[in-house]
């Protein structure tokens, strides 16, 4: 539009000065070399507007061409790009539907013209992973992580295909690329949370936890199950390490709120049982079992073999004059008795306890109690009972 303008101008400004000077159009001459070009001063800027028009048309002509054949690429290029998010859409669609080999197929055959073609390779991964290929799920992975901005995706998606393939250091591997940089990703906390627990990585459980529990990841209960699962797991591999001296020196180091843990203690126990400390056990039991009354560690002292066999008979007794409806305590009297063959008093004692709380163990026992002294009727009765408490719960 300017040009059109400007030759317009140019142009009435040579009618212009024609008019006014039509009886003077005055002389123009143009030499170069040995030729020479005579012409008015009308005629010349008739020529010099002819030439821009032609000048401006050809300019005019050539863009058009120039545009026609990027709006023809572009044409293309988008046709493309539209054809390969169609077929990246219906390869996620294959892949929730479990047709793995369609789904790869339909995203990596236009992988290269989708303006996003990191999906497209992890889309890929994961239905080579589903099809047990794993040559080609880490050739899909690598062509993912020759994408740009990708590294947290691709690297969490090789993490969770490597958990699914119990791989799980290199899982680790993969998430201590990004770690760092995305320390409070829930994906990334959800999957160390699962490797740490296969490895047997207790310490840097513990300081998961913290972190599960600072974003709110996981619930108490989840948190409380964590925790227990790697101070117990830290007391076994001290207990193979450095033996019982070591396990109790390590008990003694943990916190206060984990040494209350009846989980945490109890485990304890049956490692030093399993290491023929009894006596130690014993003591254990006695001081858990005097802040925490109602604790489920009465339950292994029938299993200590102690040098005064009375201690665990008189450690039960005394918590039974302070609660005579302890469930647990009135079970392990009963199995200390039926170890002793006291049918009739183990008897006693597992009918109290059952009372206050049904359990398939304390039904057992008292089933033994009863075939010991020949009441056959009661005892199938007894398991009866048992039997439907199994099948109910």
């Amino acid at each position: 539009m300017i040009r059109i303008i400007f030759l317009f101008l140019v142009l009435g400004l040579g009618l212009y000065a024609g008019t006014e000077y039509a009886g003077e159009q005055g002389y123009v001459l143009i030499s170069i070399a040995d030729k020479t070009l005579e012409m008015s001063v009308t005629t010349l800027v008739i020529f010099v507007v002819v030439a821009l028009a032609i000048l401006f048309a050809a300019e005019f002509i050539i863009k058009r061409i120039l545009r026609a054949g990027s709006d023809t690429w572009n044409w293309f290029s988008i046709r493309k790009l539209k054809r390969s998010r169609r077929m990246t859409n219906e390869g996620i669609l294959k892949l929730m539907e479990g047709d793995w080999k369609q789904a790869e197929q339909k995203v990596v055959r236009w992988a290269r013209h989708h303006d996003m073609p990191v999906l497209c390779y992890l889309i890929a991964a994961q239905a080579a992973q589903e099809q047990g290929n794993s040559e080609k799920r880490d050739k899909y992975l690598q062509l993912a992580s020759e994408q740009d901005n990708a590294s947290l995706a691709v690297e969490l998606t090789k993490a969770k295909q490597y958990v699914q393939a119990e791989q799980y250091e290199r899982a680790l591997d993969s998430l201590g690329a990004v770690a760092h940089d995305y320390p409070q990703n829930p994906i990334l906390l959800s999957l160390q949370k699962i490797i740490y627990v296969k490895l047997g990585k207790w310490e840097p459980l513990l300081s998961l936890v913290q972190d599960l529990k600072s974003t709110k990841m996981a619930s108490g209960f989840e948190i409380q199950k964590l925790t227990d699962q790697a101070y117990c797991g830290l007391l076994s591999e001290t207990s193979e390490h450095r033996g019982t001296e070591g396990l109790l020196d390590r008990w003694s180091d943990l916190p206060k709120n984990a040494r209350s843990s009846s989980v945490i203690c109890g485990h304890l126990v049956r490692l030093l049982l399993a290491r023929n400390a009894d006596e130690q056990a014993y003591a254990l039991i006695k001081e858990h079992t005097k802040k925490h009354p109602n604790s489920e560690l009465y339950g292994l002292l029938p299993e200590l073999h102690l040098t005064n066999e009375k201690s665990a008979i008189s450690l039960l007794e005394h918590a039974l004059k302070k609660d005579a409806n302890n469930a647990e305590v009135l079970s392990a009297l009963g199995r200390i008795h039926l170890e002793k063959q006291n049918w009739s008093l183990a008897q006693s004692e597992f009918e109290k306890a059952l009372s206050i709380r049904p359990s398939v163990n304390d039904f057992g026992y008292l089933s033994t109690a009863l075939e010991k002294q020949n009441k056959h009727q009661d005892a199938h009765d007894v398991s009866k009972k048992a039997l439907k408490l199994i099948t109910t719960s």
